[in-house]
């Protein structure tokens, strides 16, 4: 158990740098749609149109990144939207068990669900012939607007998104199945923060109290 929770640890590790660097995203994406806020007022006031499709496709694609990519950080940290009555008392152990099933029931099949169907629109965006099966960039959609951008990269986030979503799952499955073998007391701290915790776990006699 103590190799998955190193693996589980390797994902917990690549999600959160993955997160880090997606708050410079917000940042970003607030300053665009000051600009293109700021651009169509201005423009109605001088009669003429400042603002920009390519500035404002980028603001929605930062959006869309945004959603794809920080669900599994979202997950990672448990910061999910919860709609429960029991949940939040039962006692960690109980937790752990719902979460499994809900891991294994619904989170991965849904994930392998989308990643299914999204895989041929996705490459048919990037050019790819339905009779062949090869890809011509030449051929990539773009968007139908002047100065568009490309719509390939933007529904690639699909496939990305939820395989990175699918890979926290596992991670997340990999914890809550230490919170049942009593090697991890809760999921609701960082693995970081019980790793240590979880080898001591593992070295205690039998009948000794967890340390605390």
């Amino acid at each position: 158990m103590n190799a998955l929770l190193k693996v589980s640890r390797g994902i917990d590790a690549v999600v959160d740098f993955m997160g880090r660097y997606l708050g410079w995203l917000v940042l970003i994406m607030i300053l665009v749609g000051v600009y293109n806020t700021a651009t169509r007022y201005i423009g109605s006031v001088m009669g003429r149109s400042l603002a920009s499709n390519t500035l404002i496709e980028a603001q929605w694609y930062m959006f869309s990144i945004l959603f794809f990519l920080g669900a599994s950080y979202v997950l990672k940290h448990n910061e999910h939207v919860r709609v429960d009555v029991f949940y939040g008392n039962w006692p960690p152990k109980r937790k752990a068990l719902v979460n499994i099933i809900g891991t294994l029931l619904f989170l991965i099949p849904f994930c392998i669900v989308v990643i299914w169907v999204s895989t041929q629109p996705v490459l048919i965006s990037w050019g790819m012939n339905r009779r062949t099966g090869v890809i011509d960039l030449a051929r990539m959609e773009w968007s139908d607007q002047p100065g568009g951008l490309p719509r390939a990269p933007i529904k690639s986030m699909i496939l990305i998104g939820f395989g990175l979503l699918a890979i926290q799952g596992i991670s997340e499955l990999i914890k809550n199945i230490a919170v049942l073998m009593g090697k991890l007391q809760s999921t609701e701290k960082t693995l970081e923060e019980q790793f240590a915790q979880g080898s001591l776990l593992q070295q205690q006699a039998p009948g000794e109290s967890p340390a605390r």
